[in-house]
């Protein structure tokens, strides 16, 4: 055995995790982070989901700074006062971690580097450690590798030499695995241009399934919404289809397709894919982009939204923007308001007065479920063309096509075989031609 499976073997056993930026190992303890934002009416409840991010990556946050202003100060970000004050909460808390809650440019991260003493990532930084973390299969790490490296690449010339004088942790673990911080500009746009290629080949494997899903004629029904939210708990429900779910942001990346039957007997493809979260790194959405495709090209959307959460407005907001934003804002949705089984039923009725088009469902306990399916296949496009065929005996296949494919909206028996309505898309109306019993009539 290699002597690298034995270290990674190693890490995996006691818990610790290797830094590929650096030749020092990370410690066990969590590293103590001091979370800091900046914008106008700012206060530290605002840093909640930062606080999360944080926790999902490993780190405890045991400290929040935050400063009221319209603008960053585009030297440090924060106000030059406010530095000291950081610094201060740093070393009175032991810290040894501070994250900002937005994207800074190079030149600020470095001189609060300089200035602070201890690591400093941003919004960013921490999402894309988050994604590192739970990137499974080989599109996965590679979409993560490609979103990091066009991160890093502007971030080398004067910061490389700080970061790896910090030895790894938070903000410097890599999807891939490979790349080391001492590698120059030329390797970082070779590697990326590698990954590109890659990316671009599993590409073309992925549309190549999704265009057979299409060809199948299956309305395609597509699970999103904020990070957290329970889609995974909620597709497993749907589907029993043993999708990872766990109580952290980002825990599933690689979408999930699986087969559901509709109430009125028609069949779906229905796939839940990466949570969304507000300030999401552009890089990270351009990296993902063929995944995300899952969702830009579904018949239907079902819009998963944390019911408990108090900022649930706001993460509704922050998906839909998502969803705009790479080209799903158009497609239909129906909204579920996951997890009511935390709430009491005065909560339940405010929730039903502010959300009256929202389905409320608990995932985890089945509750509302039968209703959603219902109003899912109520929403989901049916086929164009209505038409009453008359099918011989013997030809039981085409009938069991048409239920499968189509939506049968009666059928009996007569002495010439089996007589149906049903809606039928354009490019089966051809198969079912020498049937038809009329003319059809195009749905509106």
């Amino acid at each position: 055995m290699a002597e690298g499976s034995r270290r990674s073997r190693r890490v995996r056993r006691s818990g610790t995790l290797e830094s590929p930026l650096s030749a020092t190992w990370v410690p066990r303890e969590r590293e103590r982070a001091v979370l800091v934002g900046v914008g106008h009416a700012i206060d530290e409840s605002q840093l909640d989901e930062l606080a999360a991010l944080a926790e999902s990556a490993g780190a405890e946050a045991v400290d929040r700074v935050v400063q009221a202003r319209a603008d960053p100060d585009p030297a440090t970000f924060v106000g030059r006062g406010k530095i000291e004050e950081i610094h201060r909460r740093v070393h009175s808390s032991s810290a040894t971690l501070v994250i900002l809650d937005d994207e800074l440019s190079p030149g600020q991260l470095r001189t609060l580097e300089e200035r602070l003493g201890v690591k400093v990532i941003d919004r960013t930084a921490l999402i894309l450690d988050i994604f590192a973390l739970h990137a499974r299969s080989r599109e996965g790490k590679a979409q993560v590798e490609l979103a990091q490296l066009n991160y890093l690449l502007p971030r080398l010339r004067g910061w490389g030499e700080a970061m790896s004088r910090l030895g790894g942790g938070i903000g410097t673990r890599f999807g891939g695995g490979e790349t080391k911080l001492e590698v120059d500009r030329q390797h970082i746009r070779r590697r990326i241009a590698k990954l590109r290629r890659d990316l671009k080949d599993l590409s073309r494997t992925r549309e190549v399934k999704r265009s057979r899903r299409e060809r199948s004629g299956l309305p395609q029904i597509a699970i999103a919404g904020y990070t957290n939210a329970g889609k995974s708990t909620l597709m497993n429900a749907l589907t029993r289809a043993d999708v990872l779910v766990a109580d952290q942001l980002f825990a599933t990346l690689d979408p999930t397709v699986r087969r559901i039957t509709l109430p009125d007997g028609r069949a779906a493809t229905i796939s839940d894919t990466v949570g969304f979260v507000s300030k999401l790194p552009h890089d990270l959405v351009e990296a993902f982009r063929s995944t995300l495709e899952e969702v830009a090209r579904a018949s239907l959307i079902v819009h998963v939204a944390d019911a408990s959460s108090r900022e649930m407005r706001t993460q509704i907001e922050a998906a839909r923007s998502v969803l705009a934003e790479i080209g799903a804002g158009a497609i239909g949705e129906v909204l579920a308001l996951n997890k009511i089984d935390l709430l009491s039923e005065a909560d339940r009725e405010q929730l039903a007065l502010r959300f009256p088009d929202a389905v409320q469902v608990s995932a985890l306990t089945g509750e509302g479920l039968d209703e959603l399916v219902c109003r899912v296949a109520e929403a989901v496009p049916h086929p164009p063309v209505e038409v009453t065929l008359l099918v011989p005996y013997g030809r039981d296949e085409l009938v069991a096509r048409l239920h499968r494919d189509a939506q049968v909206l009666w059928s009996e028996p007569t002495d010439e075989g089996t007589l149906l309505r049903a809606r039928v898309r354009d490019q089966e109306l051809a198969a079912v031609d020498g049937f038809v019993v009329g003319s059809g009539r195009r749905v509106s």
